[in-house]
């Protein structure tokens, strides 16, 4: 094991998949002398080149097109947005070529393209800067999405969405990429369609992805020490939903909390929401409660961008109230 940064698991897992195969590049703002804005291509492209580390204009619709295109012929692209919100400039690319085309070409084409790069609320980046594009994306069909959390499963999670033959929506969050743990030397490899059970428990089920995580953990800490059993799950595949680690879950403790920091309205735990319905009403003690993001665009001052978001005091709150109400 070795301790290391979130970015730099980042850059170990690209480093290692270009080294492996030819064919993966990257390509993007910056991503080259630089070294990416977060420096998770650093390095990268004196050791393979302007063809396979590709500094690109700022034009996302059009790199994210050739990137596409360059999938079909045969070769692996890793888009890096600078943020992942410039990239509604390629929603159309996104949407009607990268998740529509193995489909209406009758399987005659795969597109093997990883879509990267930072998201979520940071520390005071402003509105256009701090979006949570993760219901966006989550509507298109032919799309994986993953939301790394940690520096273990954003090395494993990023290897594998780079071997798949489907475009992969990667989301990392702005404010982890300085999170640091321990990872194996050895190589490895994540599910892209599994959630995580970070926590057992029995009394509440608590369900969260990427920043939140971390919320939901110190909140976690808290109700261990007031005596309460609280389940937590990472969702990490925000599409396809593992529903069936959910519902297992559910099961057992018949309540949920979902924690996100995507905004309440059409959010992820919509969804969640609707699919634990679907799957385990009678399994209920009472609705599932939804955390989630102030639906605003996010403000540029300190104070009123922290009150849009989750803290773990709030989870703690309400997690008291749903236990003790069942």
């Amino acid at each position: 094991m070795s301790k290391i940064l979130l970015f730099d698991a980042l850059r170990e897992a690209t480093d290692e998949e270009m080294s492996n195969d030819a064919r993966v590049l990257v390509l993007g703002e910056d991503v080259g002398h630089y070294g990416g804005s977060y420096k998770v291509t650093r390095g990268l492209h004196a050791k393979y080149g302007d063809l396979r580390v590709l500094d690109t204009p700022i034009a996302e619709n059009s790199f994210t097109g050739m990137a596409i295109g360059a999938a079909i012929t045969g070769l692996r692209p890793i888009i890096e947005g600078m943020n992942m919100s410039f990239l509604l400039l390629a929603f159309n690319q996104i949407s009607n070529n990268a998740g529509m085309l193995r489909y209406t070409s009758g399987g005659n084409f795969t597109i093997p393209i990883v879509i990267r790069g930072p998201g979520g609320v940071g520390r005071q980046l402003g509105a256009e800067h701090s979006q949570r594009l993760e219901a966006y994306f989550q509507a298109i069909p032919g799309l994986k999405i993953v939301a790394c959390s940690t520096p273990y499963n954003a090395k494993g999670l990023l290897k594998s969405a780079i071997r798949d033959e489907n475009p992969v929506i990667f989301f990392e969050h702005v404010l982890l990429y300085n999170l640091q743990d321990d990872i194996p030397d050895e190589e490895y490899f994540l599910p892209l369609n599994k959630a995580e059970l970070v926590r057992e428990g029995r009394d509440i089920t608590i369900i969260t992805y990427s920043r939140m995580r971390h919320h939901v953990v110190q909140a976690v800490d808290m109700l261990v020490n007031d005596g309460y059993d609280p389940e937590v799950i990472d969702l990490i595949s925000l599409k396809p939903i593992d529903i069936e680690t959910i519902c297992t879950s559910v099961k057992k403790t018949h309540l949920v909390l979902v924690v996100e920091e995507c905004m309440k309205t059409g959010g992820i735990a919509a969804e969640l929401t609707a699919q634990i319905d679907e799957h385990v009403f009678d399994d209920l003690d009472a609705p599932v409660v939804r955390l989630s993001s102030q639906d605003i665009p996010t403000p540029y001052n300190g104070s009123l961008e922290k009150a849009t978001v989750i803290h773990p005091e709030q989870i703690v709150a309400k997690a008291h109230s749903m236990i003790n109400r069942s």
